[in-house]
């Protein structure tokens, strides 16, 4: 089907069958949708009034699905605010929306979670060194968006909690 053949009433209702059909598996971003209606061929006037409409019935809100977006993946990836701020520029985000949705997560909530993947890890190490043991601890948090420091800081808690005594791992200052 090539929208360019449909009639403008025609072109019109399938480019919102489009974004039903999307809105329906998940939320998306206005980005996300306009990116969709593009790949299917849509003009850019049939695309911009479908996604004002879509707008203006509140059923595309872009600070509402940075909220949800935010929640749950902090909550099921263990995502920091840094992680969660990069993600929804991604998905189309205004960066300060993305930043106000993030700092929902305050510092206590981040620390928290960087220590259960900190114990989830240590788990799951094994037998393995000191230098190894802080090297993949460091990358897990690093790779979830965490500080530097934070990272340190946690690192070693944990790892004098389960029993080690953290002789490699500098004093670093939190973030």
């Amino acid at each position: 089907m090539n929208p360019e053949e449909l009639s403008p009433e025609e072109r019109a209702k399938k480019a919102k069958e489009v974004c039903f059909d999307l809105l329906a598996a998940r939320p998306r971003t206005k980005d996300e949708l306009r990116q969709a209606l593009r790949r299917k061929g849509f003009d850019e006037d049939t695309r911009e009034t479908i996604l004002g409409k879509l707008d203006n019935a509140g059923l595309v809100d872009d600070a509402a699905f940075a909220e949800v977006w935010v929640r749950s993946r902090h909550n099921h990836q263990g995502l920091a605010r840094h992680a969660l701020v990069a993600e929804l520029k991604r998905k189309g985000v205004d960066a300060e929306i993305a930043v106000q949705a993030a700092g929902e997560v305050d510092r206590e909530a981040e620390e928290q979670k960087a220590r259960e993947l900190v114990r989830k890890r240590l788990r799951s190490l094994g037998n393995v060194d000191e230098q190894t043991a802080i090297r993949r601890l460091l990358g897990t948090l690093a790779r979830k968006g965490y500080p530097q420091g934070l990272s340190y800081t946690v690192i070693r808690d944990e790892l004098r909690e389960f029993g080690a005594e953290p002789t490699t791992l500098p004093d670093y200052v939190p973030d």
